[in-house]
C-alpha cells in the first residue's frame, strides 16, 4: 500500500528537534501507511534515531505536529504511543539485563498481572519467539544477562510483537538484524512481511540497504536532519540509494570495495583451538592477515575471540599468542564505551603508558591522540571532550575503533563490530584495516555479515563451538560459509 491509499498511521509535519547549536531534525514532513513496510535510510548522524523517539514520545519535538491515526498529538509521550499501537525497538537494546525473558516481556505489558503473571508473560514471549524465530532456543526463564547480544536482540524484537490489551498498527525496527545471522535475519524479515500483508505497518532502518530494498515498499532517505528523498523502493537501487545520502561516501556497496592483493603470511601471531575442538583443526592468524570467524550467531565465536584476549595477559590452554592484543566489543553499550567518559578518554584508555607524564595522565597527550583520530576516522563531534554518549551509535563504534587502531597492540580482535554502522563509515573502516594490515597488524573479525568475509584472508566457519570449515579467501562464497553453518558437526 502507499500513502496516498491507505490511512496514514502516523504523520509528522515541519517537524523540527534542536540539542544546542546542533539541529537534528530541521523541518522535517513524514508519514507511515497503513500495511506499509517504510525503510528509513541514511548515515549515521542524519537525524533517524532522532525521528523515531520523537514518533515513540521519547522526545518532544521544538517544532511541527504530529498526528496518530488522523489525530493530532499534543501530548505525545511512550506511554501515549503505547496505547494507540506503536512500539519502538531501538539498536541500543532496553531489556533489563538482572530479569527473565519474561518478566521483561511483563515491563511492556502491565495488564500482565495477578496470580500466575509469569506463567502467562513466559507464554506470550515464547509463542511470539516461536512464531518469528522458529528453532530458536530462548528459555522464557532465562536471565536476560546470560544470553547473547544476538539472543537478547531477537528477545526484544519478539517481545515488540506481543499483544496484550493495547493494540499493534506500527513496530519501528531500528537496526533489527544487527547482530544476527544471515539465517535468523531471513526468519525476520519473511515475518514482517507477513505483518505488513495483515494490514499492519513498520519502519525498517537499517545500514544494510540491500536488506531495505528487498522487503521495503517505500523508502525515506535523511541526510543532515532532513528529508533527502522519499519515493516507493522501486525508484532506488543500491548506487542512487547511497548517492542521494551523500557526502564523499557516495561510492559502490560497503561490501564491494575488496580488491585486496594476495597476501604473504608472515610469522603466526595467533594460535586458537576451540575448547570443544576434539579434531586437530586450529585457527592460525599470520601477521598481516584479517581473518574471519563465521557461522550462526552464538556458535563459539565470540568465545574463542575473548580466549585469545585472555590469552594476551595469562595462560590459556591451547591457545598462543605472541603480541599486545586490543579488542574492538560489539555491544558497545555492554563491552565498550565508558558512559561517563569524555570522547577522548574513551579513545585514550587503550594507550595509558604512551600518555603517561609522570604519575598522572597528560591531557594534553590524550587530546592530541584524540584529535588524530578524530580526523582518520571521521568522528562527527564539535569537541572531543564531549561525553561520549553525545555521539550516534556509529560515531560511538568509531571511537572503539579509535582506541583499539590508536594503541601499540599488534593483534586486534572484532566482535562483529559493524552493528548499527553506515556504509560509508564501513567503506573507511574496511580501507584503514587493511592499510594496519599492510603495516603488519593482523585482525581477527567475527562478522554476522557475509559480505564482509570478502575483506578477510581466510574464513573460519564455527559450527556448536567448533572450526567445522577453513576457507582461503578463493574458497568463501555465501554458499560454502552457510553450507558450513548447517552442517551435522556436533
Amino acid at each position: 500500500m502507499t500513502p496516498g491509499v491507505a490511512p496514514r498511521i502516523v504523520e509528522l509535519r515541519g517537524v523540527e528537534k534542536h540539542f544546542g547549536a546542533v539541529r537534528a531534525l530541521e523541518g522535517v514532513d513524514f508519514e507511515v501507511a497503513a500495511g506499509e513496510c517504510l525503510g528509513l535510510v541514511g548515515h549515521n548522524g542524519a537525524g533517524k534515531s532522532t525521528l523515531v523517539q520523537v514518533l515513540a514520545g521519547a522526545l518532544a519535538p521544538d517544532r511541527g505536529r504530529i498526528a496518530m491515526q488522523g489525530l493530532e498529538q499534543e501530548h505525545h509521550s511512550p506511554t501515549h504511543a503505547q496505547r494507540l499501537g506503536i512500539r519502538c525497538v531501538f539498536q541500543e537494546l532496553s531489556l533489563c539485563p538482572n530479569l527473565s525473558v519474561a518478566e521483561n516481556t511483563r515491563i511492556q505489558h502491565p495488564s500482565l498481572r495477578g496470580i500466575g503473571w509469569r506463567r502467562r508473560a513466559a507464554r506470550l514471549i515464547a509463542d511470539k519467539l516461536d512464531e518469528i524465530f522458529p528453532g530458536h532456543d530462548i528459555a522464557a526463564s532465562a536471565d536476560v544477562r546470560d544470553l547473547s547480544i544476538a539472543r537478547r536482540q531477537m528477545v526484544e524484537v519478539a517481545r515488540a510483537f506481543t499483544i496484550t490489551e493495547d493494540p499493534l498498527e506500527l513496530v519501528v525496527l531500528d537496526e533489527p538484524t544487527s547482530s544476527l545471522d544471515a539465517h535468523t535475519a531471513a526468519q525476520l524479515l519473511a515475518f514482517v512481511r507477513r505483518f505488513v500483508g495483515a494490514g499492519k505497518s513498520c519502519i525498517l532502518i537499517s545500514h544494510l540497504l540491500g536488506e531495505v530494498l528487498k522487503n521495503a515498499d517505500r523508502i525515506v532517505v535523511m541526510r543532515d536532519g532532513k528529508v533527502a528523498a522519499a519515493d516507493a523502493v522501486g525508484a532506488f537501487d543500491h548506487a542512487s540509494l547511497v548517492a542521494v545520502m551523500g557526502g564523499a561516501e557516495s561510492r559502490t556497496g560497503a561490501g564491494a570495495t575488496s580488491a585486496r592483493p594476495p597476501h604473504a603470511s608472515g610469522a603466526p601471531r595467533v594460535r586458537a583451538r576451540p575448547a570443544r575442538q576434539l579434531d586437530g583443526a586450529e585457527l592460525v592468524a599470520h601477521e598481516g592477515e584479517i581473518v574471519g570467524l563465521a557461522g550462526l550467531a552464538g556458535h563459539g565465536q565470540t568465545d574463542l575471540l575473548l580466549a585469545v584476549f585472555a590469552a594476551a595477559s595469562r595462560r590459556q590452554p591451547g591457545i598462543e599468542v605472541d603480541a599486545r592484543v586490543a579488542l574492538v566489543a560489539g555491544d558497545r553499550q555492554a563491552d565498550g564505551i565508558f558512559p561517563l567518559w569524555s570522547i577522548a578518554e574513551n579513545i585514550g584508555i587503550g594507550s595509558l603508558a604512551r600518555l603517561r607524564q609522570g604519575l598522572l595522565i597528560s591531557a594534553r597527550s590524550e587530546a592530541e591522540l584524540a584529535h588524530e583520530w578524530q580526523r582518520r576516522i571521521h568522528i562527527r563531534t564539535r569537541d572531543v571532550r564531549d561525553n561520549v554518549l553525545s555521539l550516534s551509535g556509529g560515531n560511538q563504534q568509531k571511537v572503539l575503533f579509535a582506541r583499539a587502531l590508536g594503541s601499540d597492540a599488534r593483534i586486534v580482535l572484532m566482535d562483529d563490530p559493524m552493528r548499527g554502522v553506515d556504509v560509508g563509515t564501513k567503506r573507511e573502516v574496511y580501507e584503514l584495516l587493511r592499510d594496519e594490515a599492510a603495516a603488519g597488524r593482523t585482525f581477527l573479525w567475527y562478522t554476522t555479515e557475509l559480505d564482509e568475509l570478502d575483506h578477510c584472508d581466510r574464513v573460519y566457519v564455527f559450527r556448536n563451538g567448533r572450526i567445522v570449515a577453513n576457507l582461503d579467501r578463493q574458497e568463501v562464497t555465501e554458499e560454502r560459509v552457510i553450507q558450513s553453518s548447517f552442517s551435522d558437526a556436533h
